[in-house]
């Protein structure tokens, strides 16, 4: 095992950046942080978050904080409706920790990332805003990081947490770009009613409405749709555009699509995967999070993934010799976990997107016949690659 702390340099502030931060310096590393941003910004609308993603926050040290400040769905209940609001089905999803952790957090963005920050800040590690990586130059003995304000800093090891579109991906001889998947996601905040406390997910032919609640008064609203590649719809056209999208869904979903105005807060994206084969390393410069694998969001797991990355990499570095020992050892475990989400998570997209319209029946009486049962095989084989790719200490 490495006798010493490293120098570590995190690029990239968003979920896996900071989550990176907390656990590598919760290892004894000395960890600095620069990102993009000139200020803690964040996209706004919600997120929400699995027991297995939650896992990875306890052991961050930030869940009960987490918690507090989203809302956590009763009994991990996930009820289907169609486009009409007719009921199909419920199924319930997988709590962690013999009952202790929910079975699914969902959390304002903005307020997930204060968390976060929080706990980054508490730690000591500092952060460089509005900062980002002009130069990497490698030796036998570390890395020389140039920031774009011509200072330098001597690293051991660079994560690269800086996205879906890693400026350091490109920089150290990856050349992979993300692939558009042909859908797009809408999504707007709105207030919570006090009834509304489960998880919807409304089938509509090619589409999907969702509901989730995010704080004791917010919920947020996501709708995917088959959208034209290099699609651009200015922001003050967004609440109109979604609103339209999804003229046809009634029930649950008609009144928040009913009070979308300038007022609301609305977010457009087009959905993006990046697959990217072994090794996630060059030299000194690891990738993680949607640099390394993002992913589609049907199945809700890209925060967790990032999360999980975090608290694999500082294990895979406490456990091994070598830096180089580690990092091939951290991608070797990360893979398959990371290609079954985004595997199961495109197959999902697609099998959605290429429905057509007219009778859904036969589909609905599908879905209350093997719901359940693919929601427990899908978070089993999940736990189980999972546990295999954490290293024991």
């Amino acid at each position: 095992m490495m006798q010493n702390s490293l120098d570590i340099l995190i690029i990239g502030a968003g979920i896996a950046g900071c989550c990176a931060a907390i656990a590598l310096t919760q290892k004894g590393h000395r960890v600095r942080v620069v990102e993009k941003q000139d200020a803690w910004r964040f996209q706004s609308s919600g997120i929400f978050v699995y027991a297995n993603g939650l896992e990875s926050l306890k052991k961050l040290g930030i869940l009960e904080d987490m918690l507090a400040a989203g809302f956590a769905v009763p009994e991990g209940r996930n009820a289907y409706y169609d486009h009409t609001g007719q009921p199909i089905v419920e199924t319930i999803y997988p709590t962690a920790d013999e009952g202790r952790i929910p079975a699914i957090l969902g959390i304002k963005r903005a307020e997930m990332h204060r968390v976060m920050a929080a706990r980054v800040t508490a730690l000591g590690v500092p952060v460089q805003l509005g900062t980002t990586v002009a130069a990497l130059d490698e030796t036998a003995d570390g890395i020389t990081v140039t920031l774009s304000d011509g200072t330098t800093v001597q690293a051991d090891l660079v994560v690269a947490a800086d996205g879906l579109r890693s400026a350091t991906r490109a920089m150290i001889g990856i050349d992979v770009a993300p692939r558009y998947t042909g859908v797009g996601v809408w999504r707007a905040v709105h207030r919570r009613p006090d009834a509304l406390r489960d998880k919807i997910m409304m089938m509509g032919p090619a589409k999907r409405f969702g509901i989730m609640p995010i704080s004791d008064d917010l919920l947020y609203t996501f709708g995917t749709v088959a959208e034209p590649k290099d699609s651009y719809y200015a922001p003050a056209d967004w609440p109109r555009i979604m609103a339209g999208r999804f003229a046809e869904f009634a029930g649950p979903a008609a009144p928040f699509l009913a009070e979308l105005s300038a007022q609301t807060e609305v977010l457009y994206t087009a959905v993006e995967e990046v697959v990217l084969p072994l090794p996630w390393h060059r030299g000194r410069v690891q990738l993680i999070g949607d640099a390394a694998h993002a992913s589609t969001p049907f199945m809700g797991q890209g925060g967790a993934m990032a999360m999980q990355d975090a608290v694999v990499l500082a294990e895979a570095l406490a456990a091994h010799e070598t830096l180089e020992e580690a990092l091939t050892s951290f991608g070797q475990a990360r893979l398959p976990v990371c290609a079954f989400v985004q595997d199961v998570s495109r197959a999902v997209g697609e099998a959605g997107a290429q429905e057509a319209t007219g009778d859904a029946s036969a589909r609905h009486a599908e879905m209350r016949a093997t719901a359940q049962e693919k929601v427990d095989g899908f978070y089993g084989r999940l736990k189980a690659l999972s546990e295999a790719a954490h290293f024991r200490q």
